[in-house]
């Protein structure tokens, strides 16, 4: 049940209250501790089971001796000249189910603008997705993240109190590990827990057949699709989960499910110079996502080493939105952010591997 740290206590972050309570029972704890848990480690988010000063000195020694909370610090950081900084986690924290056999590390990156606080973080170790124009998915799979793992990310960063929001756009796809993901977002969205808003977080994926459906009925948090193509021919040349669950399935899915409320659906979409940039594509793009209140983000390709791929021009990028601007699809050209610092959109990856 329980996740281990590198000193052999059982790490507390990533547990829920159910979990939370089985602890107290095991060690003889009142069950009303486990809510006084919750509040120390999601809310006031001390950093040893000492601070948990509402516990009696006996009780807090008593769970010293096989618990700890857990936050583990990131182990490198990178300034961009824009404010960005990319943040490097190692990865596997303890042996729970969710991320036994996780090797090496993630990055989260944390993007400063104005009165938002953005931090994108990671839910797997690499990815399986294998999309051509990202570096994630270069580096293959090395395992799946923890409840503990993705919240740490979110707990440990120096600027973890005055982030406003959360995005699940970095290393791995967050559907392809989703028992791991919704326990995660479930921490972050309830009382007791983090007590966030569902609309401060949103959940990056590029479809995967079952896991999509469940998320959109189990979480109340944002959902932005990786689309980029306006057919499944072209999709499937850069994108190989479109094999497996085409976007005329998803897009299907997604039509069953109202999308007027405060809950917001996107679609994602590098412009490619000569592949998905052309007025036929936008034209072909508007009669896709027909019938579904939604918006578009737009986005630069940011060259990997080794792509054929080329992104548009700014001109080109300009003229694909306001086409579909006119034609009633709501898009905009999201700015680039930390380039410099390789932790641009689909820049993220690293080969270092844990002995």
């Amino acid at each position: 049940m329980c996740e281990e740290t590198t000193d052999n206590k059982q790490s507390l972050i990533g547990l829920s209250l159910a979990e939370l309570q089985e602890i107290c029972q095991l060690e003889g704890l009142p069950s009303y501790a486990a809510r006084q848990m919750m509040d120390w480690l999601y809310v006031r988010r001390v950093a040893s089971i000492d601070e948990m000063t509402n516990l009696s000195k006996a009780v807090r020694g008593r769970l010293s001796e096989h618990y700890a909370i857990g936050i583990r610090p990131p182990v490198e950081a990178a300034h961009s000249t824009d404010g960005t900084v990319k943040y490097l986690f190692e990865a596997g924290n303890g042996r729970s189910s969710e991320s036994r056999g996780a090797k090496g590390f993630v990055e989260a990156v944390y993007i400063p603008d104005g009165e938002r606080a953005t931090l994108c973080i990671s839910s797997q170790v690499g990815c399986k997705m294998h999309c051509q124009f990202c570096m994630t998915g270069r580096q293959g799979w090395h395992g799946n993240l923890s409840a503990g793992d993705i919240l740490n990310q979110v707990l440990a960063v120096p600027e973890s109190q005055s982030l406003t929001n959360v995005v699940l756009m970095g290393m791995g796809e967050p559907m392809d590990n989703m028992d791991a993901v919704l326990k995660a977002l479930t921490l972050m969205t309830s009382t007791p827990g983090m007590g966030w808003s569902p609309r401060r977080i949103t959940v990056s994926t590029v479809g995967v057949k079952d896991t999509l459906e469940r998320f959109v009925r189990e979480s109340d948090c944002h959902l932005a699709i990786s689309l980029h193509a306006s057919s499944p021919e072209v999709r499937s040349t850069m994108m190989p989960a479109e094999r497996i669950f085409s976007m005329t399935q998803m897009l299907d899915l997604l039509r069953r499910y109202d999308w007027t409320g405060q809950r917001r659906l996107s679609f994602e979409y590098i412009l490619f110079r000569g592949v998905n940039d052309s007025p036929a594509d936008a034209r072909r793009l508007v009669r896709q996502l027909e019938g579904l209140h939604c918006r578009v983000n737009l986005i630069r390709f940011h060259r990997i080493p080794d792509a054929e791929l080329e992104g548009t021009d700014t001109d080109g990028m300009l003229r694909f939105r306001d086409y579909l601007t006119q034609h009633g699809v709501f898009a905009t050209i999201r700015a680039s952010r930390g380039e410099d610092v390789m932790a641009a959109c689909g820049m993220l990856s690293t080969q270092r591997i844990k002995n």
